[in-house]
């Protein structure tokens, strides 16, 4: 059974909190009619403070696209190896024993895709699969989960690296008054994250049924506009309100696999903002304590995209509450309007539980 590991999130050094972000919303807006609803987006988004990867500054002076893509190739290199490093520690492997990589991001471009830059110079086999994926937002952490149990599933015995690198300081537009600009220069945070899906054996989620789901006639409602200064965000007024057509077929998946998705043992939610939560919470009749870790990450980092799932998910593996055989589910959303989503079992590494096993036997004779 392909085994999701514990992954490995770094954040960058620079902070803001959500006093700073309040003061260069009125200094950015001041005199203009929309501060008021700047000031109100912002304070709504439940956050406390944010990471990136440049002082707030200099991001705000805007060096421009090409300027800032450059920033976040470079960025990109120097953060990644160190959360890949101990996501392969993690699950007890090393580069050579991973068979795809599958690189999520959707805030910088690169091609070739970063994937290359990873075999080439982290020591992975010249033979790896690469499976980037930039264009599901914040999807793309529960997509590249699934992604990852789609392929071992298809290549029993193989190891996926999932990274996820999100840069979403490198797209604000402070310039730009539209609704989703002002949201996204309040919400969005920095982060790097990795995780591996070992084919067999390992420690974590047993990943055992995903699912997709596109809400029909959507596809605009989150949206990048790709404009001489990059990605400007933009979001429809009505997708706070689409938890409620998406916990039904949350629902359905947790039954057709039996379970039943108002009980299960742990859930790790995209945190798109406090309302996906707390209608997700109030739609599948959980306890808002439940999505814990999801709320964590939302205050103390931000809305950092694909990132959300693996950070949420490390916050799970490090409250250390898990027993075996605990149920759970996985879901990412993002723009289509799309939902990803998996559930599984948590799992001890089988051959590890053996090899204990037979020692502890061999020190009783």
């Amino acid at each position: 059974m392909p085994t999701l590991c514990k992954p490995s999130v770094r954040v960058p050094e620079y902070v803001i909190t959500l006093d700073d972000t309040l003061k260069f919303a009125e200094k950015a807006h001041a005199g203009k009619p929309q501060l008021s609803l700047a000031l109100r987006l912002i304070r709504n988004t439940g956050v406390q403070k944010r990471h990136v990867v440049q002082p707030i500054e200099e991001t705000l002076r805007h060096p421009g696209f090409e300027q800032r893509n450059r920033i976040f190739e470079l960025e990109s290199k120097k953060r990644c190896p160190e959360v890949i490093e101990e996501a392969l520690a993690n699950a007890s492997l090393t580069a050579q024993d991973i068979d795809a990589i599958i690189f999520v991001s959707c805030t910088g471009f690169t091609m070739p895709s970063q994937t290359a830059w990873l075999i080439n110079n982290l020591g992975f086999r010249y033979n790896t699969r690469q499976i980037p994926i930039a264009q599901l937002g914040c999807a793309a952490g529960g997509a590249a989960i699934n992604r990852a149990h789609d392929f071992c599933m298809a290549y029993p015995d193989s190891n996926v690296l999932i990274v996820s690198c999100e840069l979403c300081s490198l797209c604000y537009q402070p310039e730009d008054d539209g609704v989703g600009s002002l949201l996204s220069d309040g919400l969005f945070g920095d982060a790097v994250a990795a995780a591996v899906v070992r084919g067999n054996g390992g420690y974590g989620v047993a990943l055992e049924r995903n699912a997709a789901y596109i809400i029909p006639d959507t596809e605009n409602w989150i949206s990048y506009a790709v404009r001489s200064t990059g990605f400007h965000f933009q979001l429809d007024r009505r997708v706070p309100g689409t938890m409620k057509p998406l916990a039904p077929v949350l629902r359905e998946l947790a039954l057709d696999h039996g379970w039943d998705v108002g009980n299960l043992d742990f859930y790790v939610i995209h945190a798109g903002g406090p309302r996906i939560l707390a209608d997700l919470s109030k739609y599948l009749g959980v306890d808002d304590s439940m999505f814990r870790h999801s709320w964590a990450t939302l205050t103390e980092y931000g809305n950092i995209a694909s990132a959300v799932v693996l950070d949420a998910l490390r916050r799970l593996f490090e409250e250390g509450t898990m027993r075996p055989g605990a149920t759970g589910v996985i879901a990412g959303f993002g723009p289509g309007i799309t939902a990803e989503m998996s559930v599984g079992r948590w799992s001890l590494d089988a051959p590890a539980s053996v090899e204990r096993i037979a020692k502890a036997v061999s020190a009783s004779r």
